[in-house]
């Protein structure tokens, strides 16, 4: 057998790795992105351990269709998206919908602007994970990844204005956590 790889720390000659199923490539792209694609994980999942679930599910997707991959656009990108919709397939498999419609949405605001600078990461992830899965989903894919209602909407199967009223109740739950730092510590 006679195999030639480019060098290891040169993207292309990884993915030639990967396409061809060669297991010191797939251990490379695991642990350079591990730690980059892990926090997205945490923000959708209930626990540590289902965020693991859902990135080494991740990972599994993104071996098989590496050979989607297109060269010169962000690798990390792309693996974000496949995160991203598989821990949105995640939800879809374990939770139940139970979403209630609303015609009028509230926006919330506060004077609190700062709050958030004498929080940590963990305070604020903790938070995240007390709410419920619908509204972690949703506040995550409005607020951090940037999808519009209608896209949400789309790939959860609920309307626009649930997804709507489920980001301003998620927003709410939020804030009092994040304003009540004694009910971090409660679970």
């Amino acid at each position: 057998m006679d195999y030639s790889f480019k060098i290891w720390g040169n993207e292309e000659g990884l993915i030639e790795g990967i396409l061809k199923e060669k297991r010191w490539a797939q251990k490379q792209l695991y642990e350079e992105y591990f730690e980059v694609l892990m926090p997205i994980c945490l923000r959708y999942a209930g626990t540590k351990e289902e965020a693991e679930d859902v990135l080494h599910e991740s990972f599994i997707k993104i071996f098989k269709n590496i050979g989607k991959y297109k060269p010169g656009t962000s690798l990390k990108g792309w693996m974000s998206r496949i995160v991203v919709n598989t821990s949105i397939d995640h939800y879809r498999k374990r939770v139940k919908k139970k979403t209630i419609e609303l015609d009028n949405v509230y926006h919330l605001k506060t004077k609190e602007a700062s709050a958030l600078q004498s929080l940590s990461v963990e305070e604020i992830l903790n938070a995240l994970h007390q709410l419920s899965y619908i509204y972690r989903t949703i506040f995550n894919m409005f607020v951090v990844e940037g999808y519009p209602h209608k896209e949400i909407a789309q790939k959860l199967n609920i309307s626009e204005s649930t997804s709507r009223s489920n980001l301003v109740k998620a927003r709410k739950k939020l804030k009092e956590l994040l304003l009540s730092k004694d009910k971090f510590y409660d679970q």
